[in-house]
């Protein structure tokens, strides 16, 4: 009996201890680098006059790239402003009607008040003054109508600026500025090339802090953080090579473990998707495998 309680203790302490390296050697997670890669699309229609892009380059954010041709919109723009000198010319005519107008109006108050003075010096009669009054009325009734006629005019105006600025806006549009800091990763036109709006110019991504999206179980959420470090190993020509990594995102609900993980029993299981940045040193790629090692996970 001492034998075999010797024999069971002896197997406790070695599975305690190959427990507590780190589960036999293997890492806390497996996955492949990824990066936000955003695709930059022709804001407008027409020809690519200008796309000095090409794979590989490196884009400061703002740069100008190239531009679609606006002949055509600024021809528009030409047009559009003729239509606005004519109908401002009309609707000159229309305000000058106004101010003769209001001129009379003006006499008109005038003379009234005269009557109403002439009235109380018993100087003047009641017809005299109700004479004036039904003059002003009709004055009155005349810019009302100007008014109106001269509104259409005042909103083709306006609609006339509102096309204006549409068009500046798309001229401006049609100007291709690089958005990120970032690698040139897929060019989709060429300079010459009959564009539309929508259609993918080029793809860039920035590839100086590449992320490791890896998957773990629900054990091992316990022993990690937001803006905890770890260490990101790659295959390397003789040994594995080794980063230090940030923990940036951490998957609020567990998924079933995506197929490239590699054995069966892994595939079936429940885990955490979680992201690692890592400073690229120039070596890695997008979808490139690596492993992540929990700092802490050898200190048992």
């Amino acid at each position: 009996m001492k034998y075999y309680n010797y024999i069971i203790g002896l197997s406790l302490a070695a599975t305690t201890l190959f427990s507590c390296d780190n589960s036999n050697g293997k890492a806390d997670g497996y996955g492949n680098f990824e990066a936000t890669e955003i695709t930059v699309s022709a804001e407008n229609n027409g020809k690519l006059m200008q796309f000095e892009v090409n794979e590989g380059d490196q884009l400061m954010k703002e740069t100008f790239i190239g531009y679609i041709d606006t002949i055509p919109l600024a021809l528009q723009r030409e047009q559009l402003k003729v239509s606005k000198e004519v109908i401002s010319s009309k609707s000159k005519g229309v305000l000058s009607q106004i101010n003769v107008l209001n001129a009379k109006l003006k006499t008109a108050n005038t003379n009234k008040t005269r009557s109403e003075n002439l009235i109380k010096d018993n100087a003047g009669t009641q017809k005299q003054l109700d004479d004036v009054k039904g003059e002003i009325d009709v004055i009155k009734n005349q810019i009302r109508s100007v008014e109106i006629q001269n509104a259409p005019v005042v909103n083709e105006l306006r609609s006339i600026d509102v096309q204006l600025k549409q068009i500046d806006d798309q001229i401006e549009k049609s100007k291709i500025i690089n958005p990120i800091n970032g690698t040139v990763l897929t060019k989709y036109s060429e300079p010459g090339e009959i564009t539309s709006f929508g259609r993918p110019l080029y793809k860039i991504a920035d590839l100086g802090t590449m992320q490791l999206r890896v998957y773990i179980s629900e054990t091992q959420l316990a022993n990690i953080q937001i803006g905890q470090e770890v260490t990101v190993k790659i295959d390397a020509a003789d040994e594995m090579k080794s980063y230090t990594g940030k923990i940036s995102w951490i998957a609020s609900e567990a998924e079933f473990t995506p197929k490239i993980i590699q054995t069966k029993e892994e595939r079936v299981a429940l885990v955490y998707a979680v992201k690692v940045d890592v400073v690229n040193d120039g070596s890695l790629k997008i979808g490139m495998p690596a492993e992540l090692w929990l700092n802490n996970s050898n200190t048992h």
